[in-house]
């Protein structure tokens, strides 16, 4: 109270108001450091596993394999072209389901371009625009592979093989981003072989089991299926 007895309820209303305005402030800075560093936005493809990451191509349910890929990995690009002709035939004749995850882990090694979110995030980008359109980009982003310490393909040449693969519509979202930090957050899931230190690419999985790569698609895959 002050001297006359009175109670100073323009002080009161001023420090609640300072209270709410703290409180305020203090919701804004949370919700700011989560949109910075939260999950980011999923694809909306609905063969897009939004928890996985999963971009999944067939409907075979007892034979499923995950191929976790950096579209910079150089061994990627050499399992693609001894594997990938194998894996595609036995996905068109309904033997196998391909749940391909697109991840990053080698952006240090693009200049600065982070070209392994950029390519990551472009594969979501043609998945959200055609389904048809996810095989033939990938094969189109493995055809220009390119060599670890530059700076991978420009995001123009992404748009135009993503145009020629049939996504035209994917511009916008490949100059945007648009999922960059879901592919931070689903690479962080990616499974960890057994005596293999950190994330590794290509990374194979086939029904539950790890594949050890032997450059055989016959024996490493198609024997061991059910």
């Amino acid at each position: 109270m002050n001297g006359t007895g009175k109670t100073n309820w323009l002080a009161i209303w001023i420090s609640a108001a300072v209270v709410v305005a703290l409180v305020a402030v203090g919701i804004v800075v949370v919700w700011m450091n989560n949109q910075a560093t939260g999950p980011g936005t999923a694809p909306k493809a609905d063969f897009v596993n939004a928890e996985t990451g999963a971009i999944s191509i067939g409907d075979n349910k007892d034979n499923v394999l995950d191929e976790y890929v950096d579209f910079m990995c150089p061994i990627c690009g050499q399992y693609f072209d001894a594997y990938g002709e194998t894996v595609q035939g036995l996905v068109d004749d309904g033997s196998l389901t391909l749940n391909l995850h697109p991840i990053s882990i080698l952006d240090r090694y693009s200049q600065g371009t982070k070209y392994s979110t950029r390519a990551a995030n472009a594969m979501y980008c043609v998945a959200d625009e055609s389904k048809d359109a996810v095989v033939p980009f990938l094969e189109l982003l493995f055809a220009n592979q390119p060599e670890e310490q530059s700076e991978g393909l420009p995001d123009e040449q992404l748009i135009t093989m993503a145009g020629a693969a049939g996504a035209e519509g994917a511009e916008a979202c490949i100059t945007d981003g648009t999922y960059k930090r879901f592919v931070t957050s689903i690479t962080e899931k990616t499974p960890i072989q057994p005596g293999q230190q950190g994330i590794g690419t290509p990374t194979v999985v086939l029904n539950g089991e790890f594949v050890t790569l032997s450059g055989d698609p016959q024996a490493d895959i198609v024997d061991q299926l059910k």
